[in-house]
This record gives C-alpha cells, sequence and structure tokens, in this order.
C-alpha cells in the first residue's frame, strides 16, 4: 500500500506550474537561523541527485537539503517518495494537505475547513489503505466546536468518522497512522485539560485504535493508552514493531514505548525543550524541538540491548523551531518548521527538510 500511495504521489507531484510556490509572500534575503553550525549538521545532499538549477522567485531556499518553502505554518509531514525527495505536508493553520519537492511544483492534494486558534487546525493525516483506488484522505482537524477524524475524498465535504474529541486553547496536537488496513492509531492531546486526559469517558489524552471508516455514528474507539499530555506525536518502529510515543507535560517532556501493561517511559526531559516530533529508524529514536531547535537520537532499545542510552544532539539550531518529523527505512529524516508560529521566520519559511542523520552516513564511524 505504501508503495502505491508514493507512485501516486510522485505522479502527481509533476503535473502542476512552479508558480503555485510564489504565493507566500514578497522576497527577502535569506538569512540562517544559525551558520555556526558544526560540520556534522551541515544538510546531506543525495550524491545520485544531479545538480537542478534554481527556477527565480522569492520562496527558493538556496539550502540544498530544503525540499519545500513558503509554507503556512506546519503539522504532520511524510515522504511522498522512497528517497525522501518529495513530501507531504500538513499546513496546520489553512487545512491544505500538500506534496512538493525541490523547486516545487505545490500540488493541493486536499483542503479541510479547520478552527486554527490555539495549536489547533489540521493535525494530522492519513492515506487510505487503498489511497491508490479510492483517493481517500483521513485527516484529524480541529473544528469549532470540537478535534475531529475526518475523511476528505475528492470533490466531496469532509465526512465525519471520530467526533467529540476535546478541543482547548491548548493541547490539541495530536497523530495518526494506520497500523493495519482496518486499524487506524490516534493520538490524541489532553486540549489543557489533565482531569480529561485521565479520564475513561473523554477523548482527550488517550492513543487509541478506530476499526470503523463509515460517515456516521460508529462504535467508539479501543483505548491503549490514558493520562497522555499535550502535542503527542507517534513514532512506530518499522524494525522491532514497537510503538514509540513523544508528549509535553507540565513537568516534563518524554518518549515513552506502548507496551502490552501500558506506557512505559524511555526518557525525560525535565528543562522541556518542546518535543514536537519523533521518528524511528536505524536503531534510533529522534526526536525535534521547538524551543531549543534540536535533533536528538537515542538507542532504540531491543530485546539484545534493552538500554537505552543518553539522548545527543545531532542537529542544533540550523533550521529555527522544529516541528513535526517522519523517518524513512534508508535512514533519511524529513522534518518541519514552525517558525512563523514559534520562531524567527527567514523569507522562506515554514520550510521541510530532507537531512540524513551523522548516524545513518556513510561516514559514521
Amino acid at each position: 500500500m505504501v508503495a502505491a500511495v508514493l507512485a501516486v504521489l510522485v505522479v502527481l507531484n509533476g503535473c502542476a506550474d512552479f508558480t503555485d510556490q510564489d504565493r507566500a509572500k514578497d522576497a527577502g534575503a535569506f538569512s540562517a537561523n544559525n551558520e555556526s553550525a558544526a560540520k556534522k549538521e551541515q544538510p546531506r545532499p543525495s550524491p545520485t541527485e544531479p545538480p537542478v538549477p534554481p527556477p527565480p522567485g522569492p520562496c527558493v531556499d538556496p539550502d540544498p537539503a530544503v525540499i519545500a518553502t513558503c509554507l503556512a505554518s506546519t503539522a504532520a509531514v511524510m515522504p511522498g517518495d522512497d528517497q525522501g525527495d518529495v513530501t507531504v505536508v500538513a499546513e496546520r493553520t489553512t487545512g491544505r494537505i500538500l506534496t512538493t519537492k525541490r523547486y516545487g511544483p505545490q500540488r493541493v492534494l486536499a483542503t479541510a475547513p479547520v478552527d486554527s486558534s490555539g495549536d489547533g487546525g489540521l493535525i494530522d493525516f492519513a492515506f487510505s489503505p487503498t489511497y491508490s483506488q479510492d483517493r481517500l484522505i483521513y485527516a484529524l482537524i480541529t473544528t469549532p466546536s470540537d478535534n475531529r477524524i475526518v475523511r476528505l475524498a475528492p470533490g466531496d465535504v469532509p465526512k465525519p468518522i471520530l467526533v467529540g474529541i476535546p478541543k482547548g486553547a491548548t493541547g490539541n496536537m495530536g497523530a495518526m497512522f494506520f497500523r493495519t488496513p482496518g486499524e487506524l492509531v490516534v493520538a490524541t492531546g489532553n486540549a489543557g485539560d489533565p482531569a480529561a486526559a485521565a479520564s475513561p469517558s473523554s477523548l482527550a489524552g488517550k492513543i487509541m485504535v478506530v476499526t470503523s471508516f463509515r460517515s456516521g455514528a460508529n462504535p467508539p474507539p479501543r483505548i491503549l493508552a490514558s493520562g497522555l499530555g499535550s502535542n503527542v506525536s507517534l513514532c512506530p518502529s518499522t524494525t522491532t514493531g514497537s510503538l514509540y510515543f513523544a508528549e509535553q507535560t507540565p513537568t516534563e517532556d518524554r518518549v515513552q514505548v506502548l507496551e502490552s501493561s501500558g506506557p512505559k517511559v524511555l526518557w525525560t526531559w525535565p528543562d522541556r525543550p518542546q518535543i514536537a516530533g519523533c521518528a524511528v529508524t536505524s536503531g534510533a529514536i529522534f526526536v525535534s524541538t521547538t524551543r531549543t531547535q534540536h535533533i536528538e537520537a537515542l538507542t532504540e532499545p531491543t530485546r539484545e540491548k534493552p538500554a537505552v542510552t543518553p539522548p545527543v544532539v545531532v542537529l542544533e539550531k540550523r533550521y529555527g523551531a522544529l516541528g513535526r518529523m517522519v523517518a524513512l527505512d534508508n535512514g533519511i529524516l524529513q522534518f518541519a518548521t514552525v517558525n512563523k508560529e514559534y520562531g524567527k521566520p527567514v523569507s522562506t519559511d515554514d520550510r521541510v527538510v530532507k537531512w540524513l542523520p551523522p548516524s545513518s552516513s556513510e561516514d559514521r564511524t
């Protein structure tokens, strides 16, 4: 299914004109968020990718690792091909899901009306397991009354699948992915109310499984975990099958693994760097942070090596405030910036970056 979706996205990505990308704003001088980044933190363009002359326009970023520019404030991101050159990204504040690559074009795949106040809006999306046939996309969105999952079909209005997820001034950010064709795993933030997250009667602050995708009254989802904090991101491991998740709480940020007995804390950050995304690849769990503007890596525990080593900063303050991220099986990460909302935007923000961590590179020791 994933291969079929990626093939469709590659075809779609070549169908529009580059001029879509000039919509963002007036041209301005590019300035890196931190020009003193260490050598190991520099972007690593693919050696097999031939140089492409840049087109004219205000949304051309000189950094070769940047594959999407001039986005509205971002949320979810996922790869649009198996090399990481194409991305699919959610604009949280506009409700648009679009696909693009370096130098464009940008093509809108779907749009949902959203309430983007606070940290709400278009939060996450997942392609139908049969997307190549039905072109359906499922989205986690904020409306004026709640957070909900809707089904988006070409030329149709959004159809509600799961409604009544509490919304708040903050704590709306969650995540979702298809674990199997019949299981949509969904994580929800606590909507600013820890008591609701702990309550069995509330859908706030939960990890749950949705199994019915009809529009209308659906059976309640199966709850896997409760008591989650805010800005919850999911990061399943395709190697071990483990489901990891990151969250922010009032006292710490943390990464946990969901075991059969419940969540187990793997690491905590008492300084609260504002973990916004997580991804697993090449034997490591990566987290992206908004306040400290880092990507940090810690070892993925295995049966043979269950210990988790302290996280190591592998990217620091090069792209500003970081949001969601995703990993490819080849070790490449894609991550989105959230500088328009939480940082100091440059002329090409917000952006998506394709990046190969040092631990996954050919010259690792």
